[in-house]
C-alpha cells in the first residue's frame, strides 16, 4: 500500500511539473501571411508591400527635395507595385516573420545611396511629421539603432506597419502606426510617416 501511494505521489509531481502554470503560454505571435496564403519568410525572400485597397499603390523609393538625393525616402506610388523588400526579425535565427515582433525592413535594390534599410527620420518642423527614410542599420538592436525597428500588426483582415520598438526597454520613443502623408505638391507619390491613420497593406511575393 505504501509503495503504491509513493508511486502515485511521484506521478502527480511529474505531471504538475510538466503542465504549464495557469495563465502561462508558449504560443509565439501569429505568422504573417502573404497574398497567396503562404508564410512570409525572413532573409532572402522578397516581397512587395502593396495597399489593401482597390486603388493600387506600392511602397518604393522617392526624392522629395531638390537639394537632397540621399538618403531616399520611403513612399507609396500610385499605380506601381513598388520595390521588393526583405524582412529581418530581431532574432535573425527565426525563419518566419511574425506580427508584433521587431524587425528591420530593407529594399532589395542597388542604389547609389549607402543603405536601403528603413529608419525613422528626426522630426520635420516644416511639415510636423516624422517620415520613414533609408540609410538605416541592419541588426545590432539597441539605443543606437532604435529608429531602425518596425513591426507588422494585424489590421482588420489585412496588416499595417507600426513603430514601437522593444529592442531598447530604457529608450523613450513614440508608439504610432505608419501611415501615408498626403503631399499635394508631389502628385502620385506620398511619404510614409508616423500617423494616427495606418496604411492598410498586404505582402505579395515579388
Amino acid at each position: 500500500m505504501l509503495k503504491t501511494t509513493l508511486v502515485l505521489a511521484l506521478f502527480l509531481v511529474f505531471a504538475l511539473s510538466t503542465k504549464p502554470l495557469l495563465g502561462a503560454t508558449n504560443h509565439e505571435p501569429e505568422q504573417v501571411i502573404d497574398t497567396s496564403g503562404k508564410i512570409v519568410r525572413a532573409g532572402s525572400h522578397y516581397y512587395n508591400i502593396i495597399s489593401a485597397t482597390p486603388n493600387l499603390s506600392g511602397i518604393s523609393l522617392a526624392i522629395f527635395t531638390s537639394n537632397e538625393t540621399c538618403p531616399l525616402d520611403v513612399a507609396t506610388i500610385d499605380g506601381f507595385h513598388g520595390l521588393p523588400v526583405v524582412f529581418q526579425p530581431v532574432n535573425a535565427k527565426k525563419g518566419v516573420v511574425r506580427v508584433n515582433t521587431d524587425l528591420n525592413i530593407m529594399f532589395s535594390y542597388d542604389s547609389r545611396c549607402e543603405s536601403m534599410v528603413w529608419k525613422l527620420k528626426d522630426y520635420d518642423y516644416a511639415t510636423r511629421q516624422r517620415f520613414v527614410t533609408t540609410n538605416g542599420v541592419l541588426g545590432n538592436p539597441g539605443a543606437n539603432t532604435i529608429s531602425n525597428w518596425f513591426r507588422i500588426e494585424k489590421y482588420e483582415d489585412d496588416y499595417k506597419l507600426s513603430y514601437c520598438p522593444k529592442v531598447c526597454p530604457s529608450c523613450r520613443h513614440p508608439c504610432m502606426d505608419i501611415g501615408v502623408h498626403k503631399d499635394h505638391n508631389n502628385w502620385g507619390k506620398h511619404r510614409l510617416a508616423l500617423s494616427n491613420v495606418p496604411f492598410k497593406l498586404r505582402f505579395q511575393r515579388a
